[in-house]
């Protein structure tokens, strides 16, 4: 598919400012989308959309398909007649934004969670004692969605019944799928199935408002689609086929990548591995129902971890370390094919960071693919792949991506000799205020390059330090909850935004 020259922002739905704590789909989104568009800007680019469980990743969720509850807003709820004024009388307790780094700024999974199932639990209260209210259009939300939604709200009703625990400690006949136990869960458990469901209805309800308000503004919105989904997911619950699983229904291999000089052991994920060809003996029909999902939602999808579609690194299970794995072929070529009959040429950006060897630059390149580049890892020296005069025209550049520190914590952070090169690259003198002045020169490079979208998180148009980073990939706890403080979308930085594009005509 071929772009047209753009330019984007980074910014997770969680990172919006508002009054419950945790950014959501509300009016901040419908301001967010309405400052974009007035400052010329032409993408939004957010995370995988997906519920959320242990560790509050976007990258680990319980469904491929299904919505984050705690992104439904709570004002909308309200106007829609799902909630009573009085439901939200906690809401001053909550911080608008992040005025400072404290904790107390940020998103406090472990309050706001517990917080928000009670509100949507009143919610669907609400509509269950009135049959009138809303449910024409819940069931044919439930009658279209049918192919993920059944197996998605039983495998949360079960799970929640087994105390939130993990599919693998479920008793064998539920873990395994024995059709009389699962229609004696579906009877036990009929209400929790129907509120998951209601979830489900109140999510995509509110994501498909937001984001029609943003194709009439002319805003595009790039959604993510991370290779592997969880192992505690109903994907890998509902579809062990697809899986090495063995008979007990628990992995025989898991993902990864292998030792390198910053991680001596590999990293283990520990996300099933697909069993390609039980893939390709279906026609790729999981796939396919993915991906057109993926793109009832968004305009443009990144693929995470786009190197295991060609090929992926395979740890065994019982392995502690990544030490151990290798390499394994994977059916990339045949998915795509499989894929473009029904959907057409796809609209996608393949995050080709890493290892990237002959075999994926050719799947990448055979069916025209941006790849990515990320500024931040530009500067070792003028022959670095990442400088911008390195550039094909068909790339998407980045300051940095959720993954990374900020573009002034990076500076603050960085050897002597890559800031030094940087500032020469870049045109200006090292001087004090250089940490603050750079975030505005590195996303000056990226506009100005040939590259066909030109993106930056927030945070680096804020010129935010390392406080305001969103993840540290090896930290366990403490990520994924920065949030935008409410006073952040200025008409001076509206202009500036503005001005960039204009000049650069993006």
């Amino acid at each position: 598919m071929t772009f047209q020259r753009s330019s984007g922002i980074l910014l997770h739905p969680t990172s919006l400012s508002g009054p419950y704590g945790i950014g959501d789909l509300g009016p901040e989104a419908f301001r967010f989308v309405d400052f974009l568009a007035d400052s010329g800007t032409r993408l939004w680019q957010v995370l995988p959309l997906g519920p959320t469980g242990y560790g509050d990743s976007p990258y680990q969720c319980f469904s491929a398909f299904a919505g984050n509850p705690y992104l439904i807003s709570p004002d909308f709820l309200l106007r829609d007649n799902f909630l009573h004024p009085d439901d939200l009388v906690e809401k001053t307790t909550f911080p608008a934004g992040a005025r400072s780094p404290e904790r107390s700024r940020r998103v406090d999974f472990g309050r706001i969670i517990p917080w928000k199932l009670n509100l949507l639990e009143r919610a669907y209260l609400r509509f269950a004692s009135d049959p009138a209210r809303g449910r024409g259009e819940f069931d044919l939300f439930c009658s279209t969605n049918v192919s993920w939604l059944d197996d998605f709200a039983l495998f949360m009703s079960i799970k929640e019944s087994n105390g939130g625990g993990s599919w693998s400690g479920w008793p064998a006949s539920l873990r395994k799928r024995d059709p009389r136990a699962l229609d004696q869960a579906r009877a036990d458990l009929a209400d929790a199935i129907t509120r998951y469901k209601f979830y489900q209805f109140l999510f995509f309800k509110q994501w498909n408002a937001l984001r029609a308000h943003a194709n009439s503004r002319g805003i595009k919105i790039i959604g993510d689609i991370p290779i592997f989904v969880a192992y505690d997911s109903a994907d890998a619950w509902a579809n062990p086929d697809l899986f090495f699983f063995d008979e007990d229904r628990r992995p025989t291999v898991v993902a990864g990548v292998p030792p390198d000089l910053f991680s001596p052991t590999g990293q283990l994920w520990g996300n099933p591995l697909y069993n390609w060809q039980k893939h390709k003996e279906t026609g790729f029909a999981w796939w396919l129902a993915r991906f057109r999902a993926t793109l009832a939602q968004v305009d443009i999808i990144r693929l995470d971890h786009f190197r295991g579609f060609a090929g992926y690194y395979e740890i065994p299970a019982a392995d502690s370390t990544a030490e151990h794995g290798h390499w394994v072929p994977a059916l990339g070529t045949e998915l795509f094919a499989a894929l473009k009959p029904s959907l057409g040429d796809l609209p996608i950006i393949a995050e080709d960071l890493g290892l990237i060897t002959e075999d994926v630059v050719d799947l990448r390149d055979g069916n025209g693919f941006p790849g990515m580049k990320i500024l931040q890892f530009a500067f070792s020296g003028p022959d670095n792949p990442f400088l911008p005069h390195h550039f094909p025209r068909n790339c998407v550049v980045y300051t940095g991506v959720h993954d990374n520190d900020t573009t002034r914590g990076w500076y603050e952070s960085a050897p002597e000799h890559e800031r030094e090169f940087a500032c020469r690259y870049l045109g200006f003198r090292p001087t004090r205020a250089a940490a603050k002045e750079f975030p505005a020169r590195l996303i000056r490079a990226a506009w100005d390059s040939v590259a066909v979208f030109a993106l930056a998180p927030m945070q680096d148009f804020l010129a935010l330090g390392g406080e305001a980073r969103f993840n540290y990939p090896s930290r366990l706890g403490g990520n994924w909850d920065w949030r935008m403080d409410a006073s952040a979308l200025t008409d001076e930085l509206r202009d500036h935004i503005r001005e960039l594009n204009y000049l650069y005509q993006r």
